[in-house]
């Protein structure tokens, strides 16, 4: 079971380190104004949005917290895709709004995991998609061209300043290196974190590589101080 902290501590928690949030603010707002500059290029009509809303929330994900797995490129861009055209297919399907929207997200998750690209803005892209699809005054191609070209722009975007500020994007997990022999530390297996993983039956947000390589680098962290104190 997870237990999140209580709310007094919420406060504490960090973002990527003491100025994680200035990052993820200053690489949000170079994303979304490339993603709108993206779309404002668009040859569109009066009617066809140069910027869609999802893409902000995309920006957070980007931005925020770039190791997730919900925020890899393929996700960010996949994930968008696949959910707006499903919400589209729904839409015509079943012609009510109200039936639709409902439809339309269940259907964008499972579609965005058997395409293993899950995005959490792609409920929003789903809703989109639905409602143009039983609006006669929308255009499908009208959210279709304008929400390629903003994801473009911030998977561009997000490739060029994740990188430059130090976080690659697509994510790289970390590499553990080995744990010196004859200790109690890296005793643990692989197998061991995949089978409690099993056991949890939860999606976290997080890869698992990435949680060996965190537990293993505490591990080494304990056996430094273990090893400072029997001196």
């Amino acid at each position: 079971m997870i237990r999140l902290p209580r709310p007094a501590a919420w406060g504490q928690l960090r973002f990527g380190g003491r100025l994680g949030w200035a990052r993820g603010a200053v690489g949000a707002l170079f994303g979304v104004a490339l993603a709108a500059v993206a779309g404002k290029l668009l040859p569109g009509t009066p009617q066809s949005p140069w910027i869609v809303a999802p893409v902000g929330a995309s920006a957070v994900l980007v931005f925020a917290v770039p190791a997730s797995p919900l925020a890899q490129p393929w996700s960010v861009l996949g994930g968008s895709m696949v959910a707006v055209l499903t919400g589209l297919a729904a839409g015509h399907l079943v012609g009510d709004q109200l039936t639709a929207v409902g439809l339309a997200v269940g259907m964008a998750i499972a579609t965005m995991t058997l395409a293993r690209c899950l995005h959490p803005p792609g409920g929003a892209c789903a809703i989109l998609g639905a409602l143009a699809a039983t609006n006669p005054a929308s255009s499908a191609i009208g959210l279709l061209l304008p929400l390629l070209a903003n994801l473009l722009g911030l998977v561009f975007a997000g490739w060029l300043y994740n990188n430059f500020t130090g976080h690659p994007w697509p994510h790289i997990p970390l590499q553990a290196p080995p744990m010196p022999k004859g200790t109690w530390a890296g005793t643990y297996e692989r197998a061991d974190l995949d089978a409690v993983l099993e056991d949890w039956d939860e999606v976290l947000d997080v890869a698992p590589e990435d949680l060996d390589a965190l537990f293993r680098a505490v591990e080494r962290r304990v056996l430094r101080r273990w090893e400072d104190d029997h001196k």
